[in-house]
């Protein structure tokens, strides 16, 4: 066996998972010439909500993070986390915004990106694999880990030799719950590395307390790489710490060949941004500690978070082991869709309605009607007629691939977002998140005009209260 590669999460995942997002890009900048150093296989900096985030609550441009990253990190990787048909946001998308996303973020900066589907719908993932190719980038295409009785390992090793023949160059396991256990994680990367020929990648978390276990039995069983969150930012609902794998790998043969110390100094600068995230309210108790509810619920950390703030909305925080227990029968009902976004906020919301309403399936979320519908693709196992029919009525369940039934809609959005976009970025931007963009290219607009106002000379003003001062 060779070396293992890590690649650390500490630009995206890891405050995603921690602290909702709210990283700054200039918090980032500080650590990027010791992160350059390292020698990771990439670093994850791009992509799931930190795109919206930026725009959303940081007032920032995220494809200008992006290329600052690039500028900041010439020797690392990086790589990105792509919705498939969904790009970054909740719904899908059609084929022409698809490929100008995915040539913009190449040309932008990005030199990996992972892309999953949530129901694991191959034809969802077909133009993003397409277009990661035809613009050079690196496919890592991903397997949304989950467990249920439908998903067996079969059912993984299929879709990988899938994935394969679509053209991905790397097959990561994405296990985003932490519900790959350690001799599963075995098993299952055994399987891959002797059935399929490109390098195995796995990401999990530690929400559940088990990540550590299973990255040591991935490794035994030859995964190629695995996702690591430094210290300050690890563990609890982000990926494993990566200084303690590094230290156990130290002088065998899946050594990884990082720099204890060099890691321990990119960690001491996050940990001054984990205190402000922490001071500011990002980073609660709640996301630190092992919470086995994962195992038995299979509810992402994210998604947990998620429920108690709509409980309290509700009033009604004393249902929440109500609502856990209602989510499997939910997904069960849903053909047993894998928890991730976005079918992780829309089979929990349905179960938060289930529960305070009193009576199951009382209402809908329009979300739970469109899965319902097939306007997310294939579900994974059968649905329940009875609940599909009080959702849809008599409406007939798409069965092509969703996105065929999209016309393109680039020139539309640059119709719509008018002169406020500047660039094909901006477009995209917009095409994603439409309210949120337009608002802040309008305050973007607003700090430009204020910058051009000629600024008042007040030279003689400040020159008398100098000798003014003086006289004193």
């Amino acid at each position: 066996m060779s070396k293992l590669f890590i690649t650390d999460t500490i630009l995206r995942d890891a405050h995603q998972s921690q602290a909702a997002t709210r990283m700054r890009t200039d918090e980032m900048l500080a650590a990027c010439e010791i992160l350059d150093s390292i020698g990771y296989w990439s670093l994850e900096c791009w992509g799931g909500a930190t795109f919206d985030s930026c725009l959303r609550f940081l007032n920032e441009d995220p494809w200008e993070r992006l290329r600052t990253l690039r500028k900041a990190l010439p020797n690392t990787k990086l790589q990105m986390l792509f919705r498939g048909q969904n790009i970054l946001g909740y719904k899908h998308y059609a084929d022409d915004i698809v490929e100008r996303f995915v040539r913009k973020a190449i040309e932008n900066g990005i030199d990996v990106i992972r892309i999953f589907d949530a129901l694991n719908d191959v034809r969802n993932l077909e133009s993003s694999i397409k277009f990661t190719k035809k613009y050079g980038g690196i496919c890592e295409a991903a397997l949304s880990y989950t467990v249920s009785p439908v998903h067996s390992e079969d059912y993984f090793v299929d879709l990988a030799k899938q994935l394969v023949q679509m053209g991905a160059d790397v097959i990561c396991i994405k296990d985003m719950a932490n519900l790959l256990l350690p001799y599963d994680a075995y098993s299952l990367v055994k399987r891959l590395k002797s059935e399929i020929s490109v390098p195995i990648h796995l990401h999990t978390h530690n929400t559940a307390g088990t990540g550590d276990m299973t990255y040591l039995m991935a490794v035994q069983a030859g995964v190629d790489i695995v996702d690591c969150a430094l210290s300050a930012l690890g563990n609890g609902t982000s990926q494993p710490a990566t200084e303690p794998l590094v230290a156990s790998l130290k002088g065998t043969e899946r050594d990884t060949g990082l720099d204890i110390e060099k890691l321990a100094k990119a960690s001491r600068h996050f940990m001054g941004v984990a205190e402000r995230l922490k001071k500011d309210g990002f980073i609660s108790d709640k996301s630190l500690k092992v919470d086995t509810n994962i195992l038995m619920y299979q509810v992402p950390g994210g998604m947990l978070s998620n429920l108690v703030s709509q409980l309290k909305q509700a009033g009604a925080e004393d249902k929440y082991y109500e609502v856990l227990e209602e989510i499997p029968r939910v997904r069960k009902d849903f053909g047993y869709p894998p928890l991730v976004t976005p079918t992780s906020q829309i089979v929990g919301t349905q179960a938060v309605l289930n529960v305070i309403s009193g009576q199951r399936y009382k209402m809908f979320t329009k979300e739970s009607k469109a899965v319902l519908a097939g306007e997310y693709g294939r579900l994974p196992g059968e649905v329940n007629e009875e609940v599909r029919k009080l959702a849809i009525g008599d409406k007939a369940v798409i069965t092509c691939r969703p996105a065929d039934l999209l016309q393109p809609e680039y020139d539309k959005c640059v119709e719509q977002a008018g002169p406020l976009a500047q660039s094909e970025e901006d477009v995209l931007s917009y095409a994603l998140f439409p309210q949120v963009a337009e608002k802040f290219f309008q305050a973007r607009a607003a700090r430009k005009e204020a910058a051009e106002q000629p600024v008042e000379d007040t030279s003689n003003e400040v020159r008398v209260l100098y000798v003014d001062d003086m006289t004193v």
